[in-house]
């Protein structure tokens, strides 16, 4: 597996650089000369960016070694589960809490509060006692809820309200963002590796080194930000309505406008299939991705790997996922965003049904199990641009935040409920490996990797000649 892993990540390394060259080819740049002109607007997106990128490095630098790490503190396997149940659950209770803080605290105190609570989670890491291991995964939790929130809630609402530059020119802020994600992402499992196997500083020490970096992200919120806000109108104070009894202006409290959007997600959701539909896709796909994370290392781990290199190769194969979409769906191949989501989610169903066979008890064939996981992370690469262009076409701008909440919650129950089941298959053997609860588990991520298909061919057929669900000149738009 040590030479497996160092030629995957050559060759996918390769294979990304000569995709993205030919994307580069393709897909001729978009028109966005003039925010590139635009010296205040370049300006404002560095400063964005060069928190969010170091909130980002920090959040990578957690996954390789996280179950290793439990592991190497003597922890069963069934014990792991739970901590990871935790963490979920925490998920699930502060998702909504992740949307009433920015509004409640302010969107700059909210990332500060991020940068000081994943530090926290990071530092938890030192000890070996259970409980504080579960409250580090209870604070990663809240941790990570924030990040996918309010970093973009603050761009976008200075962007937008403060700045007054044209919405979109937003794209290009998150679509460098997106292309260096992928790029830090690599690196973390690059600088994990060296660190924990390399220098033989232990699984800790990529926890250790997100510390400063948060840090690091912390002082850019607080310096660089508040530089940024001091030279427009504070952004929260902006938000005001008319309505006030005296005919003054008024502003809806934070609990008001979060129960708002709460509603009107759930009523978006309800009344429209096609959003309820594509719900359902995203709570069944990524919820298997949650398991995966969970259940990669110790498939592999065993075989002796360098995890932190793996890493990097399953991240690798995502960022070539993604520049495939980008050539799928560019100008000279024409395919929908929906047959790419329809092929991301079999590539899916047919990696996990592999590894089915490739993770049978005492049969276990890594290097089939890891071309599983690539192709599974290929699959991902392919989904989440498919899905987020989706989402953009069938909920409303302003209630996308409050339905997105909604699909979040049966994600991360489905999640739970796998990891539980596995947590009681692996303590009613022993507590042992050979029980079989991994090929289980990865059967049962196979049915509903089956399900979510079902969910995709639901959808393309009430949306059959719907305009909404297509790119505009692309192949097949009498046929979805």
């Amino acid at each position: 597996m040590l030479v497996t892993a160092y030629l995957a990540i050559f060759l996918l390394l390769l294979l990304c650089a000569g995709l993205e060259l030919a994307a580069r080819r393709l897909t001729p740049p978009q028109p966005t000369q003039t925010a590139a002109a635009n010296p205040a607007f370049v300006r404002f997106q560095s400063v964005f960016l060069r928190a969010y990128l170091l909130a980002l490095w920090a959040d990578w630098l957690q996954g390789p070694y996280l179950y290793k790490l439990y592991r190497h503190y003597s922890f069963l396997e069934s014990q792991i589960a739970i901590i990871y149940v935790c963490g979920l659950a925490s998920s699930v209770l502060f998702a909504p809490f992740s949307g009433w803080l920015p509004q409640a605290l302010g969107r700059r105190q909210t990332c500060l509060l991020f940068c000081l609570t994943y530090s926290a989670c990071c530092l938890t890491k030192l000890s070996r006692d259970y409980f504080v291991l579960i409250v580090g995964r209870i604070l990663g939790g809240l941790s990570t809820s924030l990040l996918s929130t309010t970093f973009e809630a603050w761009y976008v609402q200075r962007h937008v309200s403060v700045h007054d530059f044209p919405k979109e020119w937003i794209p290009s802020t998150f679509n460098k963002a997106a292309t260096w994600n992928h790029g830090l992402a690599v690196g973390a499992g690059l600088m994990a590796n060296l660190l924990a196997e390399w220098l033989h500083l232990g699984p800790v020490a990529p926890f250790l080194l997100a510390v400063p970096c948060l840090l690091c992200c912390a002082w850019v919120v607080v310096i660089d930000w508040g530089k940024e806000e001091a030279e427009g109108p504070e952004s929260d104070k902006q938000m005001l309505i008319l309505g006030a009894p005296n005919g003054g202006l008024t502003r809806p409290s934070a609990k008001a406008r979060f129960s708002r959007s709460c509603h009107d997600g759930l009523r978006c959701l309800l009344s429209d299939k096609r959003v309820m539909l594509l719900g359902g896709v995203q709570a069944l796909f990524e919820s298997v991705l949650y398991i995966f994370v969970f259940l990669w290392t110790p498939v592999l781990d065993p075989h002796g790997p360098p995890l932190g290199i793996v890493f990097s190769c399953l991240m690798a194969a995502s960022m070539a996922g993604s520049l495939m979409y980008r050539l799928a769906t560019s100008s000279h191949y024409r395919l929908q965003p929906g047959h790419v989501l329809c092929l991301a989610v079999l590539m899916a169903f047919f990696s996990l049904y592999m590894l089915t066979f490739s993770t049978a008890a005492g049969q276990p064939r890594p290097h089939e199990s890891f071309l599983a996981f690539l192709l599974l992370e290929l699959a991902c690469g392919l989904y989440f641009p498919a899905v987020s262009f989706l989402q953009s076409r069938v909920i409303p701008e302003e209630k996308r935040a409050g339905v997105l909440a909604w699909f979040r919650l049966p994600l991360h129950l489905l999640a739970c409920l796998g990891l539980l089941a596995l947590h009681g298959e692996v303590s009613g053997t022993g507590g042992g490996e050979d029980g079989g609860g991994t090929r289980h588990m990865f059967g049962g991520c196979a049915v509903m990797m089956l399900a979510a298909l079902m969910a995709v061919v639901g959808l393309f057929t009430i949306g059959r000649n719907d305009s909404d669900l297509r790119l505009e000149g692309a192949k097949g738009e009498g046929e979805m």
